[in-house]
């Protein structure tokens, strides 16, 4: 027995599943089908990228108006590493004139931003290729990044975007069976429906494999931590690696804590549960 094919899809959708025909699924097949492991791919948006020689206030400004605000719309929040581009004053009026939430990632750790993270490694080692026309070739490596299938999700970045599969070149001199048959008034429903569900079922899904990975660290107000130490150029592997004790002030979510002196002089930042650890008297 199972609900209705409107409840179902909805169900499967907050705990993480999500593939472009869900709705049609629901509808005609149930539940049973939904969950084999064939039918879950899980989606990750598209990558907006420019080649510039310097990163500035101004460039991030231009930058998020013409590839993200043109295309896509006004962000309710904008997650950020802590970068003085980003924090700066002209970045945070920019922000705050649009009603966009500035977010930054806890300070020395990677695994808050960790989609853009793994996106970087492909887009370098294809870049790595074709060094002398780095420029050039960036929207080709894009390109293969959103047409390449992802272990992970066993689709493309494309088609789990856009609910659809993108055509190549080589289709125009050879039609495929998938080009003879396209019908695009067919697809505008199952689109409609598909892109809803989307974002929401990615979040539900990392959101419980990353729990999984990780175990809990907590910290409760006016704990004593010590905090890891940033290595700079003038650090060595003979520098201590922790600094400390800090007092706990509060936790935001997600495992960040922020932090302050003994003498209660507030730490700016977030930090991540991750780089601290319990202090010992």
């Amino acid at each position: 027995m199972h609900t209705g094919g409107h409840a179902l899809e909805s169900k499967i959708a907050r705990v993480g599943y999500y593939w472009p025909t869900l709705r049609n699924d629901c509808m005609d097949y149930g539940a049973p089908r939904a969950f084999t492991s064939s039918h879950i791919p899980v989606a990750i948006l598209q990558l907006r990228t420019e080649s510039v020689a310097t990163i500035s206030s101004e460039r991030i400004k231009r930058f998020l108006w013409k590839k993200i605000i043109c295309r896509f719309g006004i962000p309710a929040e904008i997650v950020s590493d802590n970068g003085t581009q980003f924090a700066s004053q002209v970045t945070t009026e920019f922000y705050e004139g649009l009603r966009i939430k500035q977010l930054f990632t806890s300070i020395e750790h990677p695994q808050s931003n960790n989609q853009a993270e793994a996106a970087n490694k492909v887009i370098l080692r294809g870049l790595q290729k074709h060094l002398e026309e780095a420029k050039e070739e960036l929207p080709q490596v894009l390109w293969l990044y959103h047409t390449m299938f992802h272990s992970t999700t066993n689709e493309t970045s494309f088609r789990l975007t856009f609910g659809i599969k993108a055509m190549f070149p080589v289709e125009i001199e050879e039609p495929s069976p998938w080009t003879a048959l396209f019908k695009p008034s067919q697809k505008e429903e199952e689109l409609r429906a598909n892109l809803d569900m989307l974002e929401y079922a990615v979040k539900a899904r990392a959101a419980r494999n990353y729990d999984k990975k990780v175990a809990p660290r907590n910290f409760k107000p006016r704990d004593l931590v010590l905090r890891k130490i940033i290595r700079g150029p003038e650090k060595n592997k003979l520098t201590p690696i922790w600094e400390g004790p800090f007092r706990v002030l509060e936790e935001v979510g997600q495992g960040a804590y922020h932090l302050e002196h003994l003498d209660d002089r507030r730490i700016l930042r977030t930090w991540n549960a991750a780089t601290l650890r319990m202090y010992y008297s």
